[in-house]
């Protein structure tokens, strides 16, 4: 769970704001208990309403676009996936003093998996192939544009700044100058030639449920959409260790060039990531630290 504000631009939110805002649109729910879920998301604040559901309220303005993107897309891709995902079961509006769309999804149980402590990594490597495989072969039409899943190239000036703000932060012990080489050298492998993607485009550890170390849901879909699809190769590194991480791979049939652009689109997320969460949340900043580790071989 995040132990301070994480950004400038959070919106308050807490138990009361929660009832309040059931009891005016959802009043058959009214009366259940709401306790606030600990999180390591940055973008949402989570609120168990009852035993079967959870409140789900976007802390910035940016989150009320997935909000949008959730309640429209996720009944239509939720057919063809082969593991649970979020199911809207209310779609609230702004009120109370709060001023952005919200959801009532069906709660999934499970645990956010450990890279340090995964029982079952091989089975758990093939559940997510599955699953990115499933997400691939979605052929909706209308699909929007994943969030960061255009070009490599279109991630280079915020990469760079991050490395550049890391060489500033000697104490993280970050490799700087091989983790440039590492982006110089995705950015000159063939793009993504092939017609886009569906991808859930954020596949973090965070965003992962998982029970006796197997997939049970994916959860978080507000960046989806289709893109290039090493956008959704992050648990190789983010995730899994080497010989699950080439089970993973093997099963997606992944080529040299998608390969490397995936590895360098995790360590971009990765050295983003570390100065901005560093002091705000733990459970990122952790992460980001392990995908640096793990793409520049130190681990």
């Amino acid at each position: 769970m995040s132990t301070g504000q994480v950004h400038p631009s959070w919106h308050p939110i807490d138990d009361g704001l929660v009832r309040r805002l059931i009891a005016e649109q959802f009043p058959q729910w009214a009366g259940l208990p709401v306790e606030r879920y600990p999180s390591g998301g940055t973008v949402n604040a989570m609120y168990r309403l009852g035993d079967g559901m959870v409140v789900r309220l976007p802390l910035v303005k940016g989150g009320a676009e997935d909000v949008a993107m959730e309640q429209e897309w996720l009944p239509l891709v939720a057919p063809h996936l082969p593991t649970a995902i979020p199911e809207v079961l209310g779609a609230g509006s702004p009120a109370e003093g709060y001023p952005w769309p919200w959801s009532v999804y069906r709660w999934l149980a499970g645990q956010n998996p450990e890279t340090e402590a995964l029982s079952e990594p091989v089975l758990l490597a093939k559940d997510l192939a599955e699953f990115v495989a499933a997400m691939r072969s979605i052929t909706l039409p209308g699909a929007p544009e994943a969030h960061r899943g255009g070009p490599l190239a279109s991630l280079d000036t915020s990469t760079r700044a991050a490395i550049e703000e890391l060489r500033e932060i000697p104490q993280e012990g970050v490799d700087c100058d091989a983790a440039a080489a590492v982006w110089e050298e995705a950015l000159r492998v063939p793009g993504w030639d092939g017609p886009p993607v569906w991808l859930h485009a954020d596949l973090m550890p965070g965003n992962l449920l998982v029970d006796s170390g197997r997939l049970t849901s994916v959860i978080d879909f507000g960046c989806m959409g289709v893109g290039d699809p090493a956008c959704d190769l992050f648990p190789a590194w983010n995730l899994l260790p080497a010989d699950a991480r080439e089970v993973f791979r093997e099963a997606l049939g992944v080529d040299d060039a998608t390969w490397t652009r995936g590895r360098a689109r995790t360590l971009s997320q990765a050295l983003v990531a570390l100065p901005y969460y560093r002091k705000t949340n733990p459970a990122m900043a952790h992460n980001a630290r392990h995908v640096i580790r793990v793409v520049l071989g130190k681990d």
